[in-house]
């Protein structure tokens, strides 16, 4: 069976390192489905959910921030702003975060602040839909 090795790393750390044989996610210009022997591909990441198919048949579900892809011959890489593994992710702390950030574009006071919270409300949003979706999907 052909394989593609996969990494995910954020500012932070490496998130996920290994094979897989299907990876999906939010590229730029819509969803992405990258299997063995992919055509080269650079692209930007929208925040979303990266889901990483094992060649043992279990998933990897794992929320990115945004970021950019790299395709190569049998590698696909992901450089994240922000990423965490679904299993970490807090669907109470991300709304209380997007109370913060609707205060503080309530309190902005200039275009640039203005638009680093409508950033982190968008961020959030996405995180936010994720969880849910996952929610649904373990139902």
């Amino acid at each position: 069976m052909a394989t593609l090795h996969v990494d995910v790393v954020s500012a932070e750390a490496s998130i996920f390192s290994g094979e897989a044989k299907f990876v999906t996610l939010p590229g730029e210009a819509g969803e992405l489905g990258i299997l063995p022997g992919h055509a080269p591909l650079i692209s930007r990441v929208r925040a979303g959910m990266v889901r990483i198919s094992r060649t043992d048949g279990s998933e990897e579900d794992i929320f990115v921030a945004g970021g950019l892809l790299e395709v190569q011959p049998g590698v696909v890489t992901v450089l994240a702003d922000t990423a965490v593994r679904s299993k970490d992710l807090d669907e109470a702390k991300a709304m209380k975060a997007r109370a913060d950030a609707e205060e503080a574009l309530r309190n902005a006071k200039d275009k640039a602040e203005i638009a680093v919270v409508e950033a982190e409300l968008a961020m959030l949003a996405a995180q936010l839909a994720a969880i849910r979706k996952l929610r649904g999907h373990r139902s």
